[in-house]
């Protein structure tokens, strides 16, 4: 994605790279915000504002990522700018995703593509348009039954994929996401944490009260098989996680990327859930075995989420509601708040989970 004009002094290279489509992405149905116009004015100009404060001033943290809102309902969404020779399957299998039936299923929490745009000055690059979705980590969790929420469809999306033929390949923690249904607030995409204008801290309530939905995201090293491919073998692709035990015994070797997959998720679990909070100990022996060093002797998906509908299925209401506790959220006045909320749940009947165990 070349620049074609001349440099801003308040954007960075490669957002001067998306200025240059601002009118290309208006004509689609698309407007960028106030800092990607061409005829931008900073907020902060002639005042004492610092431009760290002002909507207007935040730049985007990824080069190939920006926002923008859809014209025609107001609906906040995400712009992936892709290569389409370097990743070739992207577009492919995010649409197989979206095709009926398998967007109608439940099950299926891969990342909606509303559209695909080309750009007409680049052949080799391509617009996704997708959901504005956000850190699948941040607010931290409260309570069992949230993280028995979020660890269920991560289960069912990645056995969906799985059963239709394809692996994810970089299915790592930043790879999963969350709708936005738990905030009061829009919040800023360049900064999660402020409310969209960047004047407070976005609003939110807990997971118990508003349910998010988790999405699985990036499919640019994806790989969709043949039914009849029953061991398909691949040579190693570093995603974002470098871990990978078969790729440091061996990256010269095709390796199976199923069971792949059943390491990097059990890896985002780890990392998310068992290395900072307490209380999560249940998952402790099903995600050690979804990382074994040898791929073979891993549960497939089928057994991994198999395994976890028993594992749910033997906690009451009262465990569903117990506490688990982030490393940053250890203080008298964070058990005291749990207790309030645990309080308000019972006494509006709102029920610990919103999965159903299957």
């Amino acid at each position: 994605m070349a620049s074609t004009s001349a440099a801003h002094p308040h954007l960075a290279e490669y957002e001067t790279r998306w200025k240059d489509l601002y009118d290309f992405f208006k004509e689609k149905g698309y407007i960028l915000r106030s800092r990607y116009n061409p005829d931008w004015v900073p907020s902060w100009t002639n005042t004492n504002k610092a431009p760290i404060k002002c909507e207007d001033g935040v730049r985007s943290p990824h080069s190939r990522l920006l926002d923008a809102r859809r014209t025609h309902d107001g609906a906040r969404v995400s712009l992936k700018s892709i290569n389409v020779s370097r990743h070739p399957y992207e577009i492919e299998i995010g649409r197989h995703f979206c095709s009926s039936p398998l967007s109608e299923d439940p099950a299926n929490h891969c990342v909606p593509i509303y559209d695909v745009l080309k750009v007409p000055t680049d052949d080799d690059l391509a617009i996704l348009v997708m959901p504005l979705l956000r850190d699948a980590t941040d607010p931290f969790f409260d309570t069992v039954g949230e993280v028995v929420d979020c660890v269920h469809q991560l289960f069912e999306g990645l056995r969906f994929m799985h059963r239709h033929h394809v692996a994810h390949r970089d299915c790592m923690q930043l790879n999963i996401m969350m709708d936005g249904n738990m905030f009061i607030d829009a919040w800023h995409p360049s900064d999660q944490y402020m409310s969209e204008d960047l004047k407070r801290a976005a609003r939110h309530r807990t997971r118990t009260q508003s349910p998010p939905r988790y999405y699985y995201i990036d499919f640019g090293i994806s790989r969709k098989y043949d039914a009849s491919n029953t061991n398909p073998l691949e040579l190693p692709i570093y995603g974002g996680d470098k871990e990978v035990p078969e790729f440091k015994e061996d990256y010269s070797k095709p390796w199976n990327p199923f069971p792949t997959d059943v390491w990097y998720l059990g890896h985002a679990i780890q990392e998310t859930f068992l290395d900072h909070y307490s209380g999560v100990e249940f998952l402790s022996d099903l995600v050690s075995d979804m990382m074994r060093a040898d791929p073979a002797q891993r549960p497939n998906m089928d057994e991994v989420f198999s395994r976890f509908q028993v594992i749910r299925q033997g906690f009451s209401n009262w465990k569903l509601r117990s506490r688990v506790a982030h490393d940053e959220e250890r203080s008298v006045f964070d058990f005291l708040a749990y207790w309030a909320r645990r309080m308000q749940y019972i006494v509006r009947r709102i029920p610990p989970t919103h999965t159903l165990p299957s």
